[in-house]
């Protein structure tokens, strides 16, 4: 009788792996039915009442966001409104924009996607011309740029596109993972496999500040100057 190959010897590793795993879920399902059939009738109510309060508690919750301006992506009209924004809500992306900065209106499309997906976290964004105080207070230097703020403190910061592959052809799921990475939004995915295709190209550590940055002005992130 030959002996195995090492492709035969894998393979039969592999399926007794296979095997062991849907022996450990059966044996799961096996004791949850068992726990099941063992509730008399006032258990099983009791389990019936307590998802019932937790599907209203999510209720009320996304209520709550609604009504604060979750679940869209919008515009902040003056300044000052940013600090009451701010104050109301745990999880907020502010998006710093130029009207003539085209990466502003790649970021716009992204994140009118992901406001909606995300009612946990409130998108906003200012006109940086229109904000000389705050673009100075949180030092935003380069367009576009996402200030993202939890318990009403900027924690982190997207500048430009350089955490979001280098590339303008970046797709929602890359920035959804971004932000996945600064814990401002739910993010259910794996954050050590980032979106994008050559992880080690572009690596996974953020920037606060562009290399372009220049003390006391503002620059496009897609900006030739020095």
């Amino acid at each position: 009788m030959a002996a195995d190959t090492p492709v035969d010897i894998l393979q039969k590793v592999l399926e007794n792996e296979i095997l062991q795993s849907t022996k450990v879920v059966e044996e799961h399902l096996d004791a949850e039915i068992q726990k099941l059939d063992q509730m008399d009738e006032d258990e099983l109510e009791r389990l019936k009442q307590r998802r019932l309060e937790a599907l209203k508690k999510t209720q009320q919750q996304k209520q709550e966001w609604l009504s604060k301006g979750h679940g869209e992506y919008r515009e902040i009209p003056r300044e000052r409104d940013f600090f009451q924004e701010v104050k109301e809500s745990k999880n907020v992306v502010c998006h710093f924009y130029r009207d003539t900065t085209f990466r502003c209106q790649i970021m716009d499309k992204h994140l009118t996607a992901l406001a909606k997906k995300h009612i946990e976290t409130k998108f906003l964004k200012l006109n940086a011309e229109k904000s000389p105080f705050l673009c100075e207070r949180l030092r935003i230097k380069v367009i576009p740029t996402l200030a993202l703020i939890k318990d009403g403190k900027t924690q982190d910061y997207v500048v430009g596109f350089t955490d979001l592959g280098n590339t303008d052809d970046f797709t929602t799921e890359t920035l959804e993972w971004r932000l996945g990475c600064a814990d401002i939004i739910n993010y259910s995915g794996n954050l050590m496999d980032p979106p994008f295709q050559s992880q080690k190209k572009y690596g996974t550590s953020f920037t606060k500040l562009d290399k372009k940055t220049i003390r006391g002005k503002i620059y496009d992130s897609d900006s030739d100057d020095d």
